[in-house]
């Protein structure tokens, strides 16, 4: 198999300099789906200063915002074109089934068209009121500069679009730098860059390692903005190695998000219904590895024994296989890595008291196809405490955690009783608790009976240890801007200050 060159260094296609290569693994089965450019600080360099380049004396920036814009929706519409062939990629890289990659598609396009709308409406800056005609005064946002964009591995494809979309709408240079497990649909979106007419220098893609890739671009003096997605541990090494430079830096950094539960939801049989469904839908999505999964169940007492007697049911009737095949509900963990990761949460939560009710093993060889995959069943954790470590971390698989309170008060007080602040939702009937609750809820997305929907429009980030600053909405865009005041006297005048 021979390797792609998926380094794109000043608009063209290379291999690393050091001629290293990594292999792509599919998590169904565990074979190479490809090989690909390993990069180092070297090649980083290189799309460093390439990016340079492209800011401080390229075209880019100073395109026009309209013009801008319609290259955005360029690349939205071959988006579109090439849509079943991303979700593929993005199927057999991740393990997620294949209608889920359709719909990743689709949101990165949702993305797209939303910050060229955006900035195509803005005003030519902010006036301020001197209280002096003879000034005028305006606050503009430029483009903040070269800016490090580092992706996760769970929805690579999302991800970066929520990062390259304000960057570009903005009129940044960037340097990407996926996740070395699931690069190649990365990849296909910077082939569509190029199509749509960016020009050379403006997006780079490095593929390699967080280190030395992404660690050389949080402390690389050319770069101006690291934005990056991912774990606690190597957010917290972004923004240490970020620090010397007093670059800006924005983290998203998961999340432990409750789901909350509350008896008079499952009054009726609809209602049962549906608090079960999504409770499902929000711990299980794409194999529980999503930042805002709702790995912990907080349920009401009096109706936690039937909650979750059903919900045990249901998750252990989930058709587990390849997420390219027809029926398939939930694919494989991502690698090995993240397979052992989740057989030592359980392992742990069994010592410390945890009731499996469902799960809590690799499935039957007979029971999934292809059996060399990085499977686990979906996994029900009863009986569950904050003590428990599984409660507390964060652990990125099929896992749910199982927790009762009795009131309202305890409810919340259970909710934000966690480091991170993501997101969470809240499950009544009542419309009054519903407000209240949400409101009292320490997370950056609160849903009243409902999981997991996000509008690109809208702000998305967390509270607490879940991270700074904010991607999507304004605010998403704010994040690649830098404010400036110009302040103009129409009828300038000596002071006399100094006698002289």
């Amino acid at each position: 198999m021979s390797a792609l060159d998926t380094l794109h260094i000043d608009g063209t296609w290379r291999a690393a300099a050091s001629g290293a290569t990594r292999e792509v693994l599919d998590p169904a089965d565990a074979t190479v789906l490809a090989l690909v450019a390993e990069g180092d600080a070297g090649d980083t360099d290189a799309a460093v200063a390439a990016a340079r380049r492209a800011f401080d004396s390229g075209p880019w920036p100073r395109t026009p915002v309209a013009e801008r814009a319609e290259l955005l929706r360029r690349v939205a519409a071959l988006l579109q074109r090439d849509r079943e062939e991303i979700a593929l990629t993005e199927s057999r890289d991740t393990g997620k089934t294949l209608e889920e990659g359709r719909v990743d598609v689709d949101d990165v396009t949702a993305a797209f068209r939303y910050f060229a709308g955006l900035v195509e409406h803005e005003s030519g800056g902010r006036v301020v009121d001197a209280g002096d005609p003879r000034v005028h005064s305006v606050v503009v946002h430029e483009p903040v500069g070269v800016c490090a964009l580092i992706t996760p591995w769970n929805y690579p494809l999302l991800q970066a679009s929520w990062k390259v979309a304000p960057a570009l709408a903005a009129g940044n240079t960037f340097v990407l730098k996926p996740s070395e497990i699931t690069p190649l649909a990365t990849v296909h979106l910077i082939r569509l860059l190029a199509e749509a007419g960016l020009p050379d220098g403006v997006a780079n893609l490095v593929t390699g390692a967080g280190d030395p890739v992404g660690a050389r671009l949080s402390e690389h003096p050319g770069v101006d903005l690291v934005s990056f997605t991912g774990g606690l541990a190597s957010g917290t090494k972004v923004a240490r190695a970020a620090a010397a430079t007093v670059k800006k830096v924005a983290l998203e950094l998961g999340g432990k998000n409750p789901n909350v539960v509350f008896a008079d939801a499952c009054a009726t049989e609809e209602g049962f219904d549906t608090a079960v469904d999504q409770a499902l839908n929000a711990a299980f999505f794409h194999s529980g590895q999503v930042c805002s999964a709702g790995a912990r169940l907080i349920v009401e007492e009096s109706v936690r024994e039937r909650f979750v007697t059903e919900l045990a049911r249901r998750a252990a009737a989930i058709r587990l296989g390849r997420g390219t095949e027809d029926g398939v509900e939930c694919g494989p963990l991502v690698s090995a890595q993240q397979l052992a990761k989740t057989e030592m949460y359980v392992a742990s939560a069994r010592e410390e008291g945890a009731v499996v009710r469902a799960g809590g093993s690799r499935p039957e060889p007979s029971a999934v196809r292809p059996a060399t995959g990085w499977f686990y069943s979906p996994t029900v954790l009863d009986a569950c405490h904050r003590e428990m470590r599984v409660v507390r971390e964060e652990t990125f698989g099929p896992l749910l955690t199982v927790e009762t309170f009795r009131d309202e008060d305890e409810a919340v007080a259970l909710a934000n009783d966690t480091e991170y602040g993501l997101a969470g939702a809240v499950w009544t009937a009542d419309a009054g608790r519903a407000r209240r609750v949400a409101g009292r809820l320490r997370h950056g997305t609160v849903w009243i009976n409902d999981y997991h929907p996000y509008l690109p429009q809208a702000e998305w980030g967390g509270f607490g240890r879940s991270g700074t600053g904010r991607e999507l909405g304004p605010a998403g865009l704010a994040e690649y801007r830098e404010a400036k005041h110009i302040y103009q006297n129409l009828d300038p005048r000596p002071q006399r200050w100094f006698a002289g």
